[in-house]
């Protein structure tokens, strides 16, 4: 671990998505490293545990590494520090991880977890362990807050949920502003563009919480916000085998190639379909090009 981390105020998490609850985190450990004059550390990992243990059981990531980062910026947070978790990191034993990553890697003089937190090989280290350290070593040891909204706490599985089931009002609430996904436009197969609605893709590498298509706001290379419709699946009527997000910008041409866009999700319109052939799908993308006008017009009165 470089000297300069050495000295700091931390919390360790996934952080997927830096929803509201992850957000009060965010604020207290802001709070602490002012009132120390110490930094403050985010420690997260790349992949997500349950990522690397049984990848085809992990939750579908609300965010990529590159949104979380920025997310964590935007909040205040002096130090990002993104482990990658591998076998080894894994197998590290708790107190191993203690000394080695939060003592003399860091130099911890507060650490912000939840009580539930479980690290170290097998799982083994946990809460106590922490608190037992603390004691030794002369650091302080805080639990995460617990948020709350409609008396159900705040997690990134009720947001998963909330996006799976086409609730992007929910969404938004849990998460403090409109669900986002981003990326770099690649090449396409081009038939949205044979269709007369031609779409910037946007590569998916893992498993999306969200499969149909919305109203969406898209940023071109961190620009103004434009209307358009996105859709997030499979394509299952041109049997696509990955996910992708497409987006049709209303209005709006241009060479979009290589650009890096976010797409900012309002309002859901359906769920994916397979339709028998692409004149069928042709006037259903008219449709949703139509009622994403009609909704825009809506908000803008």
């Amino acid at each position: 671990m470089r000297r300069r981390h050495t000295g700091c105020v931390a919390t360790i998490g996934n952080f997927d998505g830096v929803h509201l609850g992850h957000q009060a985190i965010l604020q207290r450990l802001r709070a602490r490293a002012s009132a120390l004059s110490l930094p403050s550390v985010v420690i997260s990992f790349e992949p997500l545990p349950r990522e690397l243990f049984a990848p085809g059981q992990a939750p579908a990531r609300l965010s990529t590494l590159r949104d979380k980062a920025a997310k964590l910026d935007e909040a205040g947070i002096d130090r990002f520090l993104c482990l990658r978790f591998d076998r080894r990191l894994a197998g590290m034993e708790p107190d191993d991880f203690i000394r080695e990553l939060l003592l003399d890697g860091l130099g911890v003089q507060y650490l912000l977890v939840g009580d539930d937190f479980r690290f170290g090989h097998q799982r083994r280290g946990d809460h106590a362990m922490l608190q037992q350290a603390a004691r030794e070593h002369g650091f302080e040891l805080d639990d995460t807050p617990t948020v709350a909204l409609d008396g159900k706490r705040v997690s990134s599985t009720w947001v998963r949920e909330a996006l799976a089931s086409g609730e992007l009002g929910l969404a938004e609430r849990l998460l403090g502003r409109p669900y986002c996904m981003s990326g770099r436009v690649i090449n396409g197969d081009r038939i949205g563009r044979e269709l007369g609605f031609p779409t910037a893709n946007l590569a998916i590498r893992r498993r999306p919480p969200m499969d149909g298509v919305a109203v969406v706001e898209v940023s071109i290379e961190a620009g103004p916000w434009l209307p358009a419709v996105g859709s997030v699946g499979t394509r299952p009527t041109v049997n696509g085998r990955r996910p992708v997000c497409e987006v049709h910008l209303l209005d709006w041409s241009g060479n979009l190639y290589g650009k890096h866009l976010r797409v900012r999700f309002r309002h859901w319109l359906r769920g994916q379909a397979h339709y028998p052939d692409l004149d069928q799908l042709r006037r259903q993308i008219a449709q949703d090009a139509e009622a994403a006008r009609d909704w825009l017009r809506g908000r803008s009165v």
